[in-house]
């Protein structure tokens, strides 16, 4: 199985042309898009989507991931292979938030071994020996996606390079303080709602509130909890504090954007 992960949209050819091309390697493998509405060189918003998709597939899924905005330049072409399968993409940071979620130890048979990153040198596995210089994802990636999911070793791919070497984005971590924690919005979804990067965890059990764009919002279980049109936060599916507006768009109400700072209040 492959799933696919983009900034191409659906106006366009793109995305069906890289299938194009993985059909070509082998009809019948499955292909799953996970979207192609990843905000234009959003690599944040695209590593938080993978960051939270990639548990709900089966181990030895291949997980092809391109926002790309360096492609044609000097940032690395690479694979990995991690504890749930493996990523395909450009080395920009796009699979730092799944990688640190995921064991950094592979288990085989009896024995563990660190994960393995390859740089995606041999033109043996691309579509073309000479890949145009702005669409990797057609002559690079998918190809090697596709043979990845049909078996060749990951080591057939390219040269072995350090994974401590990835490149990770900068995303400040949440902090925590005497009366709460200190976040900051890490994304944005299709109906307006505010992500923040605070674990739903840490709130669990307590009394709280979200400070964010003037406003107190109460934090509270479900949207039904708060009048329609009102602000709300709450522990959305993915596990993580969200400011909401029920029935509304937080983000055009409340104008936050990415990497806005947001607290959590603990009330005695």
């Amino acid at each position: 199985m492959i799933t696919m992960l983009s900034d191409f949209g659906d106006r366009d050819i793109y995305v069906g042309v890289m299938k194009g091309v993985i059909s070509q390697i082998n009809p019948e493998l499955r292909v799953i898009d996970l979207t192609h509405q990843i905000p234009p060189q959003n690599i944040a918003a695209a590593r938080f989507c993978l960051m939270n998709a990639y548990p709900y597939f089966p181990d030895g899924t291949v997980h092809l991931a391109v926002v790309d905005p360096g492609v044609g330049g000097r940032r690395r072409a690479i694979a990995v292979e991690f504890a749930k399968g493996y990523l395909v993409g450009p080395d920009n940071g796009i699979f730092s938030g799944l990688l640190s979620q995921s064991p950094a130890m592979l288990q085989r048979g009896d024995s563990l071994r660190a994960i393995t990153v390859v740089e995606l040198t041999n033109p043996d596995y691309w579509r073309t020996a000479e890949p145009s210089r702005t669409f990797h994802g057609r002559d690079i990636f998918a190809p090697v996606a596709a043979h990845l999911a049909c078996g060749v070793p990951l080591t057939e791919l390219g040269n072995l390079i350090d994974s401590a070497a990835l490149v990770q984005l900068d995303i400040a971590e949440c902090i925590l303080t005497e009366t709460g924690i200190v976040g900051s919005i890490q994304y944005i979804d299709h109906f307006g709602n505010l992500v923040t990067n605070i674990p739903g965890s840490y709130i669990q059990g307590k009394t709280w509130c979200v400070k964010a764009a003037g406003l107190t919002i109460r934090g509270c279980e479900t949207y039904s909890d708060v009048k329609v049109g009102d602000a709300i936060a709450l522990v959305e599916s993915h596990g993580w504090v969200e400011i909401a507006i029920n029935s509304g768009n937080a983000q055009s109400q409340l104008h936050l954007k990415f990497g806005d700072t947001v607290e959590v209040a603990f009330e005695s």
